[in-house]
């Protein structure tokens, strides 16, 4: 019997329809032809409704995130870089060492098929930088007017080696506030394109995975030593609802130093004009560090050393509070509470 020819997927001018998300043969195609060339490993080349994995040697930290960024493409990046970092880093964070991801697509029927496969590529791309294997995933199609294009979720798998605990209830008195870098970068780059603004330099998301960074302070502070106390990645509700999160969970206040918070001239610019905060705008390539004062100089060294932790400060300090007030000495001498963020500053923002 002869068998039916399949004609390969028109990438420059298909586009999705129902069928790429019923299960049969068109939905096949697509993953032959457009996710498994960007994708492509061993583990995902099992083929079956799961992934087989190697056993772990040392603790599982496990993750999960979803991703309704809009524009899905901006300045410094788009959705599918977007949904590796944002996964890695929130495991990297509990200082496990990213190894896998899974990944499941809702896409909107009509959604053009070279900008998937742009997207998949930028998600292959930085699955293979960050060094971990996207293993198994899933596709949906939902009828057009009912998604966004494309709604991306990553779960997200890492390895914590024996004796690492950072946990946001760790914070202790007298402990040093650091970050990594600038604020606010990526959530006014987003702005700028979806609402089409023209500042005199271009604003760049700062989207990066941070698993080498942590690794890095993990070994300036001492493993073993408990001097680093917590690490997070202020993404939404940005650095100030992330140092909030803190304070409730250990009992603590702290007290920011809002000189020594690196915001770049073009974002606190952007900021004045929109009416917004760079503290409440998120990041997705930058991480808060709460750690112990004897290990603050060594791992702030460690930071700027690395390329991703150039502009770190040390940015304030843990207090004894039982209000759990996050405070601020302003430029001016005075101080402020830097509270919750009050609903959301910026919607579909990562």
């Amino acid at each position: 019997m002869k068998k039916d020819y399949i004609r390969p997927l028109d990438i420059k001018h298909g586009r999705i329809d129902m069928n790429h998300g019923a299960g049969g043969r068109a939905s096949a195609q697509l993953i032959e032809e457009l996710f498994l060339p960007a994708f492509d490993n061993p583990l995902l080349r099992q083929g079956n409704d799961g992934a087989t994995l190697p056993a772990a040697n040392g603790r599982l930290v496990m993750s999960t995130d979803g991703h309704v960024i809009s524009p899905l493409f901006f300045p410094g990046g788009d959705i599918g870089c977007l949904a590796v970092h944002g996964t890695v880093n929130d495991v990297a964070v509990m200082g496990a060492t990213p190894l896998y991801l899974a990944a499941s697509f809702i896409l909107e029927e009509g959604f053009a098929l070279a900008e998937l496969q742009r997207i998949v590529q930028s998600m292959g791309a930085a699955a293979r930088d960050a060094g971990v294997a996207i293993v198994t995933g899933d596709t949906k199609v939902v009828e057009q007017g009912k998604g966004d294009g494309v709604f991306i979720t990553t779960t997200g798998v890492g390895v914590l080696p024996a004796g690492v605990v950072l946990g946001g209830d760790r914070a202790r008195p007298g402990d040093v506030v650091l970050l990594s870098g600038t604020i606010g970068d990526h959530g006014v780059a987003v702005l700028s394109q979806r609402e089409s603004l023209e500042f005199e330099t271009t604003i760049e998301s700062d989207t990066a995975a941070l698993h080498t960074l942590v690794a890095t302070m993990l070994q300036a502070a001492g493993r073993d030593s408990g001097a680093l106390r917590v690490l997070r990645d202020p993404t939404r509700g940005g650095l100030a609802t992330t140092l909030n999160e803190i304070t409730r969970q250990s009992g603590v206040g702290m007290l920011l130093d809002e000189a020594a918070i690196p915001v770049r001239a073009q974002v606190e610019a952007a900021c004045e004009l929109l009416g917004l905060d760079p503290l409440y705008i998120a990041n997705e390539g930058k991480l808060v560090a709460v750690c112990a004062p004897e290990a603050a100089d060594a791992v702030l060294a460690a930071m700027r050393a690395h390329p991703l932790g150039q502009q770190a400060q040390r940015i304030g300090s843990v207090t004894d509070d039982p209000q759990r007030f996050v405070q601020m000495a302003t430029r001016f001498g005075g101080r402020r509470v830097v509270d919750w963020l009050s609903g959301e500053q910026l919607p579909r923002i990562c």
